[in-house]
């Protein structure tokens, strides 16, 4: 089977970009020939054998010139129909398999499928991957950043108050291009192209399920994680947090409880906007962005990790890693998270943004030794989906 891999970044940026190279080997293990399309990049990782990607669009640099096209670009995508064209009728695909590609691809790319399997007589099925809201939701979140709240006012399909509450990067501009394009491919219906659509939590079908083109296609999938080869490992004094730095990931929460919690030492890996808030903390170490073995190590050896989100969150890998590591959690009760984590046995939740609550049960966990053993026995024995249950599973979608 040839599988087309759509996503608009091919270089590591996130979760689904982890997610599409981690799908895109388990497919090739499994004999299948796979080709993936989307911007070109300096940093990308992967491609197609004609070499034909977008142009790079960075919203937040670039030329004058460019930013006044950005967006017509963000809407329709003559480019992108043009430049998938290539690979459609170089590949050939059994499957295109669809992740992230709004604003910078468009769906406009999904047009160009339906178009080229019926002038080429060549059957292929259209597979989504749901990595966020962007289907329900203009600014891909149901989170609106100007006033830090979780709304849910665009899953009617009435997309008005992502322009009024200026809900993309509280800007009147972006949030009418955003109102603009979830409008336009609403009315011409083209999701309806789509066969199935994979969710990576059953909250995130719930929020899918809210439109009717959707409701009868959609599956509810986590994102696969192989169980990792738990080792004793001497747990030390610390508790960790790792992920980005920004307000909706509950950072701000984190610390200001931290604060707190002289007693407690603190060490956070990652980057983003809220980084200068972690400065001149004693008890809060940030060792800044870190990934592969020394990552593991970090969460191997933490006492606990703390998952403090604010907005609805889908399938993190992070509250699955911190698991299979041997490594309790506390997780906010929000989105797919308590999908992730057996309460009372291999970690705790608590009211998503709730400082005091948070405080509480960092507090009582870091004091109650017995209870962190049983939870660290427990997670030594936690699974999730496995890339081989994922491949029979997604095996059958594809058929």
């Amino acid at each position: 089977m040839k599988v087309l891999l759509i996503n608009k970044f091919l270089h590591p940026n996130g979760g689904s970009e982890t997610y599409i190279f981690k799908l895109g080997e388990l497919l090739e293990a499994n004999g299948h020939e796979v080709q993936y399309f989307g911007m070109e990049h300096e940093g990308r990782v992967v491609g197609n054998a004609v070499n034909s990607y977008t142009s790079d669009m960075d919203f937040h640099g670039g030329s004058k010139l460019s930013k006044l096209t950005y967006p017509i670009k963000t809407i329709y995508s003559c480019e992108a129909k043009k430049k998938l064209r290539l690979v459609l009728d170089d590949f050939k695909p059994d499957v295109c398999h669809l992740n992230n590609f709004n604003f910078q691809l468009t769906p406009s790319i999904i047009l160009e499928i339906v178009k080229w399997r019926k002038k080429a007589n060549q059957k292929c099925k259209i597979i989504y991957t749901a990595h966020d809201y962007q289907l329900v939701c203009p600014n891909h979140m149901c989170h609106n950043p100007t006033t830090h709240t979780n709304c849910e006012k665009c899953l009617t399909g009435k997309f008005g108050s992502c322009f009024k509450d200026k809900c993309i990067h509280n800007s009147s501009a972006k949030s009418l291009v955003g109102f603009a394009e979830a409008y336009f491919w609403k009315k011409r219906k083209v999701y309806k192209y789509i066969d199935h659509f994979i969710c990576c939590s059953a909250f995130m079908k719930a929020k899918l399920d809210t439109n009717p083109l959707f409701s009868n296609k959609t599956i509810a999938l986590h994102n696969f994680i192989d169980k990792a080869a738990c080792k004793d490992v001497n747990k030390k004094d610390y508790v960790l947090y790792f992920g980005r730095y920004s307000k909706e990931k509950g950072i701000q929460t984190l610390i200001d409880v931290a604060k707190k919690l002289p007693q407690i030492p603190f060490v956070l890996a990652g980057t983003g906007p809220l980084e200068n808030e972690l400065d001149n903390i004693p008890n809060i170490q940030n060792v800044g962005f870190s990934s592969g073995e020394a990552l593991q190590k970090l969460i191997s050896e933490a006492r606990f990790t703390v998952y403090p989100s604010e907005w609805y969150e889908n399938c993190p890998y992070s509250v699955m890693e911190s698991q299979i590591y041997g490594t309790p959690i506390i997780g906010a009760d929000i989105g797919g998270i308590p999908e992730l984590i057996k309460e009372n046995e291999t970690g705790e939740l608590f009211e998503s943004g709730n400082a005091e609550q948070l405080y509480e049960k960092i507090l009582s966990l870091w004091n109650d030794t017995e209870k962190l053993k049983k939870y660290t026995e427990n997670c030594k024995q936690a699974k999730f989906i496995t890339t081989d249950e994922y491949y029979k599973k997604l095996f059958d979608i594809y058929l």
